[in-house]
C-alpha cells in the first residue's frame, strides 16, 4: 500500500534547522516535516551548552572568526566563516521574537542583558544560553511554533527510505530532486511524497560508534541518501569526540556540557591530579580534539575505564544555578557534583563533514537543499569549534529559505512519480541479521576508527565495512524495509564513507589522528576530502 502527498517543501528532520526553515518560510507554501520519531527527538533538544554568538561590546566578529578558523586547524573556508559569524546576532535576535528565553545577567549591561559563557576554544564569554538545556529551550519554542502554522504538516514516526531524482538527459540539464519515498514505521506503508524543493535536515550519524553523546535518531540518514542519489560528500574522516561523557553503567548517552569546563571545572585522574596541562596550554579550555585526545591517552596510560571532572570547588548554589540539568541527572546516578568529581569518556559527538552546500544551502541536485550537521558548509574544517553548530543550523536555514523564496515562482511542479514497489518482497525471517551487524559495525568503528587511526585499523575497518554492504544489499533487496534496516544501511553507508576519508588523508589535523602520520602536512593536505560517488556529474 502506498499514499501520494504533494507538498511544496519536503523537510526530512526536525531540530533546529529543519524547523528554523519551515517557520522562515512564506505561510503560503505548503510544507512537509518528516520525523523520524517523536518531533522532538533531537540532537537540538538534547545540546546543552548554548549557541555562540558576538553579544558584548569587548567581543568583535573579527575575533570569533579567528577563533573558529584556530580550531578548524586549517581547513575551514574563510569566507563561510565570515558569513556565518557575521549573521549570528540577526539569527539570535529572531530567536528572541519567537520566545527563547535565555539566560539573563542583570550585571551584564554590555551583552544585552544575556549571561555569556565560554568554551573550548573561544576566547571571549560569547555562548548564549537558557541554562544548561538550551537546546531544549529552542526546539521546544520552535516546535510550538510550528504547531500553531495551518501550513505546515508534521508527520511522526516516519524515517526517509530514498530520494527520488530525475536522470540528467542528453541535453546536460542538472539532475533534480522530485521528493522522497518515506516509511510509516507504525503502520508499516511506504508513502511517496513529491514536492518542488526538498530539504535534508537529518542531522549527524554518530551511532556509528559504540560510545555517543547523542540520541539513536542519529544515524547519518540524510548523508547515506544523498550519496546514493549522487550529491559529493567532504571531510567525512572528522568526527568529533566530546571529551566529557558521563560514566555509568545506567547512563546512556547523558553529555557533560563543555560550559562545566569553561565555568572552571577541573579535568582529573582518578588520584585527584591534574593532567591537562602537560597537553596544551589552555588546559581544560583547549579545543576538543585535543582535550578528547588527552583523556584518550591517560585512559589507555594508566588503565582507566574512565577520568574525572570536578567543580567541586565552585559554591554549591552556583552549580546548581548554572547546571541545574546536569546536577539533577548526576544525582540520579548518586554522584554530587557539588561535592564529588564527575566521572567521564570520551563519545562520539558530532559529524564536521557531511553533504557538500554552497551558501545557498543548495546541493549537487537542483532542489535538494542540505542544513544543519548533514552539510558540509566548510564552517568547521578539521575541528568543530564548541556551540558553533546551532549556529550555523540557524544561519543556513535563513539561507536556504532565502533561495527557495526567490525561486519559487520559476519552479515548477514535479512530475508523477512511480510508487514504491515491494511486489518481490518478503517479510524478513532473521531480523536477528540486523542486530547482529549493528552491533558489529558499532564496535568495529570504535575500535579501528576512533579517536586514534592507524593504517592497519583503517584496512581492517574496510574490510568488514565492505562485508557488510554486500550483506545489507541482499537483505534489503529481499525483504520488506524495517526502521532498523534503513538505519543500518544509512549506517553502513556513512562508516564506508569516514574509513574512505580517513585512508585519504595521511597526515594528522584536528579530529583525524593517525599514528602513522602523526604531524600536519600543509603541503599537500591542507584542503576538504570530497568523496564523488560514481557517475557523479553536476549538468
Amino acid at each position: 500500500m502506498t499514499t501520494d502527498h504533494q507538498h511544496d517543501v519536503l523537510i526530512i528532520g526536525s531540530g533546529a534547522a529543519g524547523l528554523s526553515l519551515a517557520l522562515q518560510l512564506d505561510e503560503r507554501l505548503k510544507i512537509a516535516v518528516i520525523s523520524k520519531r517523536e518531533l522532538e527527538e533531537t540532537n537540538t533538544y538534547y545540546a546543552q551548552g548554548g549557541i555562540s554568538v558576538v553579544l558584548d561590546e569587548a567581543d568583535t566578529i573579527a575575533s570569533h572568526v579567528k577563533d573558529t578558523l584556530d580550531a578548524g586547524a586549517g581547513l575551514c573556508d574563510e569566507e563561510t566563516v565570515q558569513l556565518v559569524v557575521e549573521n549570528g546576532p540577526m539569527n539570535i535576535d529572531w530567536l528572541l521574537k519567537g520566545g527563547v528565553n535565555f539566560t539573563k545577567d542583570d550585571t551584564a549591561s554590555s551583552s544585552g542583558g544575556y549571561h555569556l559563557t565560554r568554551e573550548g576554544g573561544h576566547s571571549h564569554r560569547r555562548v548564549i544560553h537558557a541554562a544548561d538545556a538550551t537546546g531544549k529551550e529552542v526546539e521546544t519554542t520552535l516546535q510550538a511554533q510550528i504547531m500553531a502554522r495551518p501550513n505546515i504538516e508534521v508527520f511522526e514516526h516516519h524515517i526517509a527510505i530514498d530520494l527520488i531524482t530525475s536522470e540528467r538527459s542528453e541535453k546536460k540539464q542538472q539532475k533534480r530532486c522530485y521528493g522522497a519515498y518515506i516509511l510509516d514505521h507504525e503502520s508499516g506503508h511506504v508513502e511517496t511524497f513529491r514536492a518542488r524543493f526538498v530539504v535534508l535536515a537529518t542531522g549527524g550519524a554518530s551511532k556509528v560508534y559504540l560510545y555517543t553523546s547523542n540520541p539513536d535518531v542519529s544515524t547519518g540518514d540524510g548523508i547515506a541518501m544523498a550519496w546514493r542519489a549522487g550529491c559529493r560528500v567532504a571531510n567525512m574522516e572528522f568526527i568529533q569526540f566530546h571529551p566529557t561523557c558521563l560514566y555509568h553503567p545506567e547512563a546512556k548517552s547523558f553529555l557533560i556540557s563543555e560550559a562545566v569546563r569553561g565555568e572552571g571545572a577541573h579535568l582529573t585522574l582518578p588520584d585527584g591530579s591534574r593532567f591537562m596541562h602537560l597537553f596544551d596550554q589552555r588546559k581544560e579550555l583547549a579545543p576538543r580534539d585535543i582535550v578528547a585526545r588527552a583523556i584518550d591517552h591517560e585512559m589507555k596510560r594508566i588503565g582507566a575505564d574512565c577520568l574525572y571532572l570536578d567543580i567541586s570547588h565552585k559554591p554549591a548554589d552556583f552549580i546548581k544555578e548554572h547546571f541545574p540539568t546536569i546536577y539533577s541527572r548526576c544525582l540520579d546516578f548518586g554522584i554530587d557534583m557539588t561535592r564529588q568529581p564527575i566521572p567521564v569518556v570520551p563519545a562520539a559527538h558530532y559529524t564536521c563533514g557531511g553533504v557538500m552546500a554552497d551558501h545557498q544551502a543548495r546541493t549537487d541536485i537542483a532542489g535538494l537543499y542540505v542544513i544543519g550537521e548533514s552539510a558540509y558548509t566548510g564552517l568547521h574544517g578539521a575541528n568543530r569549534m564548541a556551540s558553533n553548530s546551532l549556529l550555523e543550523c540557524l544561519v543556513f536555514a535563513n539561507l536556504a529559505a532565502k533561495d527557495i523564496h526567490a525561486l519559487d515562482t520559476e519552479t515548477s511542479e514535479p512530475p508523477t512519480l512511480p510508487s514504491w514497489d515491494e511486489s518481490r518482497v518478503t517479510e524478513p525471517d532473521e531480523e536477528v541479521v540486523v542486530s547482529h551487524n549493528w552491533d558489529e559495525l558499532r564496535h568495529f568503528m570504535w575500535d579501528y576508527v576512533g579517536i586514534v587511526r592507524s593504517n592497519k585499523r583503517l584496512v581492517r575497518a574496510r574490510r568488514r565495512v565492505d562485508l557488510l554492504q554486500r550483506e545489507i544489499v541482499e537483505y534489503y533487496s529481499n525483504f520488506r524495509v524495517s526502521i532498523d534496516l534503513l538505519e543500518l544501511r544509512n549506517l553502513v553507508d556513512v562508516a564506508d564513507m569516514i574509513i574512505r576519508s580517513a585512508q585519504c588523508r595521511r597526515e594528522s589535523r584536528g579530529l583525524h589522528f593517525t599514528i602513522d602520520f602523526p604531524y600536519l602536512d600543509d603541503r599537500v593536505q591542507k584542503k576538504p576530502t570530497i568523496l564523488i560517488p560514481e557517475g557523479y556529474c553536476p549538468f
